[in-house]
């Protein structure tokens, strides 16, 4: 299958208070002839006279991309005031994504992007009872343990733990967590990234990874037995390394990926390294799954000033990932 016969990605519209709607209004704007994709949302929504393409079926986007926004119509109950959710429009946006995992699940869609979700909205008004998209999507796909990815600027970190309190990181930092969140990221990137023989850089828990174990246990007792056993399988795996020596300039061209042991540890270096174009990958779904790194911003939705770089580098990235999954398999 050639890349240009690959099904459109499909757009959760996420919250349409938010900015999701006009970002990807942007991207449209700088992607239309690059990458097909639709929007799973209501018309209704968009910002005023933007440029829509109505479809009634996924496969109708590339043909109608270069008169407006290809948007799959998908009906909410209240009408959408920037800045301000509406808790009626909640569980739409649920729904949306569901939509989009079953169209993707079909063959419809070659990936999904999401666009912002807010969670207390979904929580309060929708029944959510997930942290975040990467555990609603998992349970969408029957998937015990998704791994989410940071990329930008030359950098790939995948947080082992995620939106737990810091406090709690030692105890849920398990040696089978570890093992399964490294597994689970060497077998994407040579998946979904097209790397033969990943290079992976682990980072340590503790300042200087342990010192020895004068700055605490974990880098002995938890990661240097697991980085040990999977490189004696004959992974490249370097580590555990002190984390505040691993994302310089110099440091980041030795390695594929690297892997942090909690939330802001992967975040932070993504985040200041890429703040506009960073975009947020689940790994270990049985599809593609990218998503924008950032949230709703009711605080300037509807103002026209919101930057659709990392929707952009998000599209990108999924259509890029769609098309070496495919290859991988077609091979």
């Amino acid at each position: 299958m050639k890349m240009t016969d690959l099904p459109p990605v499909a757009v959760s519209c996420g919250d349409p208070s938010g900015i999701g709607l006009e970002v990807a209004l942007g991207a449209w704007r700088v992607l239309k002839d690059e990458i097909p994709f639709f929007v799973i949302g209501d018309p209704g929504h968009m910002p005023q006279e933007a440029p829509v393409a109505i479809i009634e079926t996924p496969g109708k986007a590339a043909r109608v991309a270069k008169d407006g926004l290809p948007i799959l119509p998908h009906a909410f109950r209240s009408p959408a005031r920037p800045g301000y959710p509406a808790p009626e429009n909640a569980l739409g946006v649920v729904e949306a994504i569901q939509r989009a995992v079953d169209l993707v699940q079909k063959g419809a869609a070659s990936a999904i992007c999401t666009a912002p979700i807010s969670k207390k909205q979904l929580a309060d008004h929708a029944g959510f009872r997930f942290p975040g998209h990467t555990e609603f999507l998992a349970d969408l796909a029957g998937i015990d343990h998704p791994v989410m990815m940071l990329t930008g600027r030359d950098l790939r970190v995948v947080p082992a733990t995620i939106h737990i309190p810091l406090a709690e990181v030692p105890d849920a930092l398990t040696p089978d967590l570890l093992e399964t969140t490294i597994r689970i990221t060497e077998a994407a990137l040579h998946q979904n990234f097209g790397i033969s023989k990943p290079r992976i850089a682990v980072a340590g828990l503790n300042p200087h990874a342990g010192e020895g174990g004068m700055l605490g246990q974990e880098d002995a007792s938890v990661i240097t037995p697991v980085c040990d056993r999977l490189r004696a399988e004959g992974m490249a795996i370097t580590g555990p390394l002190p984390a505040d020596t691993m994302f310089h300039d110099q440091a980041r061209t030795g390695y594929d990926v690297a892997i942090a042991m909690y939330h802001d540890q992967a975040l932070i270096p993504v985040k200041t390294l890429a703040f506009d174009t960073g975009v947020n990958v689940t790994l270990g779904l049985p599809f593609v799954r990218t998503s924008p790194d950032h949230g709703t911003a009711f605080d300037i939705a509807g103002q026209g000033i919101a930057n659709p770089a990392s929707m952009i580098e998000a599209l990108r990235l999924a259509w890029r990932m769609a098309h070496a999954q495919t290859a991988l398999g077609t091979a």
